[in-house]
């Protein structure tokens, strides 16, 4: 079909040409849009893992690892606590205190 004019022509032409290439270049973006988030998603979960160093105004932050050793260190103290040795635990004070109280009340 022609309108007898050929620039007319050619500019119904160009302009379906470029409504076509926008078309498919918005299908495009829209059909990738999950996987850049996802990518993005990735990317802190990188970032959490592994940790951050710090940068000016931003202090750092530990990697998983690294906080995971740092709870097993406080959970091995804690349990130190819990169980008797030599005196110096929690247990012992308690047991101690125990120990106290029962011979007060015998004695009375």
């Amino acid at each position: 079909m022609s309108t007898g004019f050929p620039g007319v022509d050619l500019a119904v032409v160009w302009c379906g040409v470029i409504a076509a290439v926008g078309g498919a270049l918005g299908l495009l973006y829209r059909a990738t849009r999950g996987a850049r988030r996802l990518a993005e998603r990735l990317g802190d979960l990188a970032d959490d893992w592994q940790g951050t160093p710090p940068r000016p105004g931003v202090p750092g932050r530990p990697g998983v690892m690294t906080r995971l050793d740092a709870i097993e260190q406080q959970l091995a103290g804690v349990e130190h606590e819990l169980h008797p040795n030599s005196g110096g635990s929690l247990r012992d004070a308690v047991d101690r205190v125990d120990e106290r109280t029962r011979r007060t009340l015998d004695e009375e």
